[in-house]
């Protein structure tokens, strides 16, 4: 195998892949990137056995082949080089590989291609397309909600709705909730699936945030999405979604309408002073005025801080962790969000004030039981 291309060129792709790489896999050879040569077109694969990335590239072949490569050394080579073309070629026998350049040769070893996993092919029963920066919004709006604990599985992932009429993003770590749905993706039949944390991190950082077309198939078992020169396949997380919709309070009617930046400033302000354990902070509601405070007992320190709001509802004090609510104020791009409340032991919703006639963001998050300083 023998091809010449640009250094920058091959390095953009094999960096768009290499999230899939395991630093600690489970075969070795999945610590290689699998590189395929066929006439002038070059075909990159990784993959951890859960997740699998394609990409393709133009490049100008000498000889056909095959060879897994070590996606590090590769990488680190690459990243190592001022712009300019490169020769990679491989021995086929001794699955040696060389990488030329104007002033030095690298070698290093390679391993037989026919050890790399294969890529599932799969029956799809169902397919929707959609524009990338739509599912890159998606994505983003959803991610930092997913569970890490491995022991509630349903909960590592973002649950797809496909209602008909429109299309749900749901992910919980059961303090906090995301729901974000799509108005204008509309599937022509009703169904839903769990796709894992990894994959949709490696997509959002992949997607092109324009009116790039995705298309997106699903087996019983995997997902399959294309777009450009990329393609991606994730095992679809068998597992049953909790019942989310019960967990969204319907009698939120105090209603707290203020400038999302103010809140969000004013909340990693206070915080610094709040416990390094719980990150509490109280919120106490008056009409129109919203004083934050914090209080570190261990060591004496205490902050509060008085905001300008529009609210005409009873008085209220409330405790939330400020870590969540700076993470959830912090990944939307609203002026004005609304927080729907009921009960100081009851969940609080947050609510864009302002949003796109195709979107409707939900987030909720659980209150913390208040500390008895005053």
């Amino acid at each position: 195998m023998k091809f010449l291309v640009a250094s920058s060129v091959l390095l953009k792709q094999i960096s768009a892949i290499n999230g899939v790489v395991a630093s600690n896999p489970i075969i070795p050879i999945l610590e290689n990137i699998l590189v395929e040569l066929e006439g002038n077109q070059l075909t990159l694969t990784a993959s951890d056995l859960q997740t699998v990335m394609t990409t393709t590239l133009e490049v100008e072949g000498a000889e056909n082949g095959s060879i897994a490569l070590p996606a590090r050394l590769l990488l680190e080579t690459l990243r190592s080089l001022p712009e300019q073309p490169v020769t990679i070629s491989a021995d086929q026998g001794t699955f040696g590989a060389e990488i030329s350049t104007q002033n030095g040769r690298f070698k290093l070893s390679g391993e037989n291609p026919i050890d790399f996993p294969r890529i599932p092919e799969v029956a799809k029963n169902q397919s929707i397309s959609l524009s990338s920066s739509i599912l890159g919004e998606a994505i983003a709006n959803t991610l930092l909600a997913v569970s890490n604990d491995d022991m509630r599985p349903a909960m590592t992932g973002v649950l797809i709705q496909m209602m008909g009429d429109h299309t749900n993003f749901v992910a919980t770590d059961g303090h906090r909730l995301v729901r974000y749905r799509r108005l204008d993706i509309q599937p022509e039949s009703h169904s839903s699936l769990i796709l894992p944390k990894k994959a949709l991190s490696l997509l959002k950082s992949t997607l092109p945030m324009d009116d790039t077309t995705v298309k997106v198939e699903f087996s019983q078992s995997n997902a399959f999405f294309t777009f450009q020169s990329f393609s991606l396949i994730c095992r679809i997380i068998d597992e049953r979604f909790p019942e989310y919709e019960n967990a969204i309070p319907k009698e939120n009617n105090e209603i707290l309408t203020i400038n999302r930046m103010e809140f969000l400033s004013s909340v990693k302000r206070i915080s610094i002073y709040s416990n390094k354990t719980t990150h509490q902070i109280r919120l106490k509601l008056t009409s129109n005025k919203l004083t934050l405070s914090a209080e570190d007992l261990d060591y004496s320190n205490e902050a509060n801080e008085v905001l300008a709001c529009e609210y005409s509802g009873k008085n209220m004090e409330i405790g939330f962790n400020a870590k969540l609510i700076s993470e959830l104020l912090g990944n939307l791009s609203a002026k004005y969000v609304d927080i729907k409340l009921s009960e100081p032991n009851k969940a609080g919703l947050i609510i864009p004030s302002d949003q796109d006639e195709n979107e409707d963001i939900l987030l909720l998050v659980m209150p913390v039981m208040l500390n008895s300083y005053n």
